[in-house]
Order: structure tokens, then C-alpha cells, then sequence
């Protein structure tokens, strides 16, 4: 038997309805889905019988997504849609001309929770505190190519871009709705194994960007293109 928290409780008592007695599926993140059978659901208080085992544990994706924090609302829906496109990792990066420097993990993390839930996905991306580009830069692991997405690259077809990197670990940097600043840019180009891709012709919002960037990483390079 294992006991719910209240918010779990309550959503599956209260929002879903769901009687004692009613069969839900679970995930861990470690140890792939189950089925379980609700017990003594309550407002505030509810347990899952556990039964059996109805998928296995698959390997997460080795996809990291670096970005500079946006507003909350926003933010909100740029984490599902991340966690939807399969990224491992999520790490707020803190730039000279971003205009949000405070994030919630706590609240990433529920999101996260949520895309998981809604899509289907057995685990869960590690989710870092913000750090400032610098820092980020000066401990990264030369080996994991770096897709920085820049306005000022010149436009050409992302997906030809990012061809060489199929066998490749990778992580895609979005930035601040102000652009990066000269310095800033200037840091990014001189690290090893950087890839500087264009959106096309058109400036995009930065939940926008993250969402068509990672859906074209995954089609050249990523889980859908071995799918």
C-alpha cells in the first residue's frame, strides 16, 4: 500500500472523482508504470494498491535545455512543452538582458509532473537552480555539443545545420526575449563544439523558440529520427 500525498488525494478523489476500488496508472521514474487500485479516497487522505507492472523503465533522452528565464505564466508552459519534447535536464540561465532573474523550482517540477502525467512519459528531467551564463560555460563538459540559438545567425535550413549531430549528447541554449549581449555572444563562439543556429526569418517569443527548436533537434538529431 502506498499513501498519497494530500494534493495527489485530493486531485484523484476530488477533481477526478474516482471511487475506492478504481483502477489508475503510476510512475516513479525509476521503475516504469503500474497499475493500482485506489483505496480509501478522501479530500485529504488516500492510498494505491499497487498491482503490476504495465510498461518498463525506458532510458531517458540525453537532451538538455538551457534557457533564460521568462514570466511565470509563460514559463510554465515552456517547461511542459520541454518535458513534452523530451529533454533530460532543465537549467535556467541568468543573462544581461533577461528581465526575470528569480524561478521556482518547486513550480518547475510540478509542471514537469503534469506534462508527465498528461503525455504518457516515465520519467522526470533533472531540473537545476539558475546559475549565470558564465558559470554555466566555464564548468560545461566540452564533449555535449551546444546548440546556442542566436537572431543574429545567419539564416539557413536548421535541420542541415544540425545534421552532423545524430551520435552526439546535446543541449539547446535559448535566450533572454532581449537577445543576447555582445559579450555574451562573443563567449559562446569561442567554446568548443558550438553550433549556431537560426530560427528562420521571423523573431520568435522565447516559449515560441524553445518549442520549434527542440522539435527541430529531434527530427535532425534526436530521438525522433530513431524513432
Amino acid at each position: 500500500m502506498v499513501p498519497l500525498e494530500k494534493p495527489q488525494a485530493h486531485y484523484l478523489g476530488t477533481v477526478l472523482r474516482l471511487k475506492a476500488g478504481e483502477r489508475v496508472l503510476v510512475f516513479n521514474g525509476r521503475e516504469g508504470e503500474w497499475s493500482a487500485t485506489l483505496q480509501q479516497p478522501q479530500k485529504r487522505t488516500a492510498a494505491l494498491l499497487i498491482e503490476e507492472n504495465t510498461r518498463p523503465q525506458a532510458a531517458p533522452a540525453d537532451l538538455h535545455y538551457l534557457f533564460a528565464p521568462i514570466k511565470a505564466g509563460r514559463l510554465d508552459y515552456m517547461v511542459q512543452k520541454a518535458v513534452e519534447m523530451g529533454v533530460s535536464l532543465l537549467q535556467p540561465v541568468l543573462t544581461q538582458h533577461g528581465q526575470v532573474a528569480r524561478v521556482s523550482s518547486e513550480r518547475m517540477l510540478a509542471n514537469a509532473i503534469e506534462a508527465a502525467e498528461q503525455c504518457g512519459l516515465l520519467s522526470l528531467p533533472e531540473i537545476k537552480p539558475p546559475l549565470p551564463l558564465t558559470e554555466v560555460l566555464a564548468g560545461w563538459n566540452p564533449e555535449r555539443r551546444l546548440v546556442f540559438c542566436d537572431e543574429d545567425a545567419e539564416v539557413r535550413s536548421p535541420v542541415e545545420a544540425l545534421a552532423d549531430l545524430a551520435t552526439a549528447p546535446l543541449a539547446l541554449l535559448i535566450g533572454p526575449e532581449g537577445g543576447f549581449s555582445a559579450e555574451e555572444r562573443a563567449l559562446l563562439l569561442k567554446r568548443p563544439n558550438i553550433v549556431r543556429l537560426s530560427l528562420g526569418p521571423r523573431i520568435l517569443r522565447a516559449d515560441t523558440a524553445a518549442v520549434a527548436a527542440l522539435a527541430v533537434i529531434q527530427a535532425a538529431a534526436g530521438d525522433w529520427r530513431r524513432s
